[in-house]
């Protein structure tokens, strides 16, 4: 594990810990030309704060209002992001690639 990745876990572990809610998105799988490498992650607390990436930015607003969701409802989500997807220009995935993303709450 790469220090990025514990300084997010951490960070979800210290929030989580402090009486927050919590979510953590893993990229579990990308195709082509992919803005971060599967296993990278992003930590995203209840008030909106959030550690770590999994798209360098271009879906990262995308990726935590359904970390939001999933701290809400408790289930987990599995995302995908691609240049053919008509969500991923919107969100400014432009980059030919594809990204799958697990987002899961901390119970």
């Amino acid at each position: 594990m790469s220090p990025a990745e514990q300084d997010v876990l951490q960070a979800a572990a210290d929030w989580s810990s402090g009486g927050h809610k919590v979510a953590v998105a893993t990229v579990v799988r990308t195709w082509g030309s992919a803005p971060r490498p599967a296993g990278s992650q992003l930590a995203v607390r209840d008030d909106g704060a959030f550690v770590g990436s999994v798209s360098g930015g271009c879906v990262e607003g995308a990726v935590i209002e359904e970390a939001q969701n999933a701290m809400h409802d408790g289930k987990t989500r599995r995302l995908e992001f691609g240049v053919s997807d008509e969500q991923a220009w919107s969100v400014g995935l432009a980059c030919g690639g594809h990204i799958e993303i697990f987002v899961e709450p901390l119970v």
